[in-house]
């Protein structure tokens, strides 16, 4: 490793202009950086992204975006890859892979599946998911370590193991750990998490994915993406006042909608970014999840350079510099879409409820809920998450909090805090930040995710009780937070969460209102300032991290045959060759249908790494067309009403396929590759929408199930629950070419329609072999 006095001596030597006879070659060899502090024998290969880089900008003959150099700069072959933005699959190599324990158990198992000995690149496992918020940090992480034991102990274990590095819980919320740890300008990095994204703050390409899709990374084999198309977003002017990071993605995801950016790449550029910190830039890049973007992506400026020399990698912050036009877009690089935020004008922002793109200006939002009937007395503040919980964050929450208390005033809604890591947990409390929110009527939950994802052990209502809560989070589908399907979600900044807080209600506009002190006085909030980074060092807490052994081959991994929380994997039956006739309609979704509505999180996270389990909560939140009712359909055979997951065991059991009909971006959310895993567990073949979310339609044909679209979105209305469905062609399924379906009523009548995919020739395969891990072994076992 070259000593940075060093690489600052050389970086001198180049910007004056006095650049020596291979000074820049001698510099690289010698510069060997390490992609982390915990791994510091792998280390950043920037010369390899720049020969890539240089390869396709030569056949493309044209200047790059920054995610496009990115991107392009970790083809497998850049030499004869076929690139067409929106259209071509690209074969990459990433650079790391990222587990939270939810979703890490499901891909440990399978990657235990594929018989490997060890992963092939810098992998970790990060304990987030599993802890309930109940009553506060300690006694909440106590309990959560005590009930979840089995399933860290498998955790730990696989990962020491097959090498993947383990964070316990406590350790910090997933985006949080990589931001401190793993990310970095030029780096592309998959989690199983989708707001994996949040490294893009960091300069980095970061995309959340399936577990299956982690396993083929993992597994040394070419990660497959639809080329990206990119959409710029120009920044100008400055934030300041009530105005922050949290309301550039708000304002972005009213202009884009939930679905505006599927398919594509979020690439903030201009002289605005510069106004924005590092860990604002990861803000607004988390929340980039909820317009269904690919990720989204800042250049690397010097407010990254103060961050990574912050968190200790002055190193990787000296090495960036050196690349650093390697880290910018080119001049002149063209966008498929251009958006253009004056940051200048930008208002403070506050979306929802029931959807993170229904935006509304803070200063209209209580005349909009009064009108719509929406409750305004707020019951619940909560602050942090893996959105928001950075020192900044906090610290701007605490001055509006402290100017509350010297007017005697402490919150009216209840609140709570969710530190985002460790780190930021023992450094809010070293500097007094932590108190300020506790004196202002706050309780400080532990190092996870909380609320955000439904752990939450909500007392100060009843279920069905029509109520308010404001979040500083990303996501707010019905019933996210707590599983009530009458709590109006409003998701806005931390500091804009806590002045309603204070105030109690949606009415304030802390902008222009006042409050009344308890000495009868009025007195109006001052806009929040606060460091962006602590004066001191970060106080890293407790060490959390467990380093995997240099060989695990002797350690045992538990999974015992009758436990209820962890199963091991059966291979998923093959195509058997034949068309799939007279499938019955298992549900037709009626709006809007998440992951969360198709596989729900809170209280069955505890069975994420038991398949057969955790299928009971099959679409049970999805809204059945026929009845309008959730988790209530009509069984075809015995013409009974139940509830899905019943239902759909029950056409197994008779050996019955079936499908569901779906419709706008289906599966939007987060990234659980279980609510594509379930179906297939319970004998489902096929899903028809009109458009899916891109995760979540990667996800189904990992495991050998068919997710098409309507050729004609209005055929959607065509197909009745009572009908029956078969698909046919399928011996000549192939890519671009529509399939045909015959849609059979009961009167005995027919119809015709055509239904689309976007299945390449790989993908295929996965679909024949009954899984991308089935086919993963078949081609295992071809070359052995």
């Amino acid at each position: 490793k070259v000593p940075v006095l060093i690489l600052s001596f050389f970086q001198h030597a180049l910007n004056s202009g006095i650049r020596g006879y291979h000074v820049a070659p001698v510099l690289c060899q010698r510069a060997k950086v390490a992609m982390s502090h915990f791994e510091p024998n792998e280390h950043i290969n920037y010369e390899k992204l720049e020969k890539n880089i240089h390869i396709v900008r030569k056949r493309l003959d044209r200047p790059l975006t920054l995610s496009e150099k990115i991107v392009y700069g970790h083809l497998d072959d850049p030499a004869k890859q076929e690139i067409e933005r929106g259209k071509t699959y690209l074969r990459l190599r990433p650079d790391r892979v990222a587990m939270q324990d939810a979703t890490a158990q499901m891909a440990m198992l399978q990657f235990i599946s594929s018989g490997l000995p060890k992963v092939a690149v810098p992998s970790t496992i990060h304990c987030d998911h599993l802890i309930e918020a109940q009553s506060g940090g300690e006694k909440d992480l106590r309990r959560a370590k005590d009930i979840n034991q089995e399933v860290y102990n498998f955790l730990a274990t696989a990962g020491a193991k097959y090498g993947v590095g383990f964070w316990k819980p406590g350790s910090g919320i997933i985006h949080q750990i990589i931001l401190e740890n793993y990310s970095y300008p030029g780096v592309m990095l998959i989690g199983t998490d989708s707001h994996t994204p949040n490294g893009g703050g960091l300069g980095g390409i970061c995309i959340g994915v399936g577990g299956a899709d982690a396993v083929d990374v993992m597994a040394g084999i070419p990660w497959e993406l639809k080329c990206p198309k990119v959409i710029g977003v120009k920044l100008t002017g400055k934030l300041s006042g009530w105005s922050s990071p949290k309301d550039v993605i708000l304002k972005v995801a009213g202009i884009l909608t939930v679905k505006g950016g599927t398919g594509a790449i979020i690439e903030y550029h201009g002289p605005g970014v510069d106004s924005i910190s590092c860990t604002g830039m990861a803000t607004i890049c988390n929340m980039g999840a909820e317009i269904g973007a690919t990720t989204s992506v800042f250049p690397y400026n010097a407010r990254m350079k103060k961050y990574l020399g912050k968190t200790g990698r002055a190193d990787i912050a000296a090495l960036a510099d050196e690349f650093q036009q390697h880290l910018v877009p080119d001049s002149g690089c063209q966008y498929d879409q251009v958006i253009e935020i004056n940051l200048s004008e930008l208002k403070p922002h506050i979306n929802g409820p029931f959807t993170p793109d229904l935006a509304h200006p803070v200063s209209d939002i209580g005349a909009v809920a009064e009108k719509e009937g929406w409750p305004v007395d707020i019951r619940v503040g909560l602050i942090g998450s893996c959105t928001n919980s950075s020192y900044e964050d906090m610290g701007r929450s605490a001055a509006v909090a402290k100017q509350a208390l010297a007017h005697g005033l402490k919150c009216k809604s209840k609140f709570t805090i969710t530190p985002g890591s460790e780190q930021i947990r023992a450094t809010i409390e070293r500097d007094g930040y932590a108190q300020i929110l506790r004196d202002v009527g706050g309780l400080v939950l532990a190092n996870a995710c909380g609320p955000c994802i439904g752990q939450w052990d909500r007392k100060d209502i009843k279920k069905g009780e029509k109520n308010t809560i404001v979040t500083s989070y990303n996501r707010n589908f019905t019933g996210r937070n707590d599983a009530n399907p009458e709590t109006h979600a409003f998701v806005t900044s931390p500091e804009i969460v806590t002045a309603l807080s204070i105030a109690g209600t949606l009415k304030f506009n802390p902008e222009t209102d006042y409050l009344t002190g308890t000495d009868g006085k009025k007195f109006k909030l001052e806009a929040p300032d606060a460091d962006e980074l602590p004066k001191l060092e970060f106080d890293p807490g407790q060490d959390t991290y467990q380093y995997p052994p240099k060989d695990g081959s002797g350690q045992h991994v538990d999974v015992s045959p009758t436990s209820q929380r962890l199963q091991l994997l059966e291979p998923f039956d093959k195509w058997d060759g034949k068309d799939l006739e007279d499938m019955l309609i298992l549900i037709k979704v009626k709006g809007k249908c998440t992951t969360d509505h198709i596989s729900a999180a809170g209280p069955w996270l505890k069975f994420r790494g038991h398949l057969d389990n955790i299928s009971n909560n099959l679409l049970i939140g999805a809204i059945n067309i026929e009845n309008g009712k959730a988790n209530s359909v009509r069984n075809a055979l015995t013409q009974e009403f139940g509830p899905v997951p019943d239902t759909a065991r029950y056409y197994k059991k008779m050996g019955v396929k079936w499908a569901v009909i779906g419709d706008e971006n289906y599966g939007e959310g987060s990234s659980r590759e279980h609510a594509a895993l379930e179906p297939r567990h319970l004998g489902g073949r096929v899903i028809i929408t009109k458009s899916f979310a891109r995760i979540h339609e990667t996800n189904l044909k990992k495991q050998g199930l068919l997710p098409l679209t309507f050729a004609d979105p209005a055929d959607y209305n065509k197909i009745h629950p009572v009908d029956k469905l078969s698909i046919v062609g399928l011996a000549d399924f192939a890519p671009g070419k529509p399939l045909k379906c015959i849609i059979k009523h009961p009167n005995g009548s027919q119809e015709t329609i055509m239904l689309n995919h976007t299945f390449n020739e790989s993908q295929i395969e996965w679909f024949q072999a009954g899984s991308a891990l089935n086919r993963m072994k078949e081609l295992q076992q071809k070359s052995s």
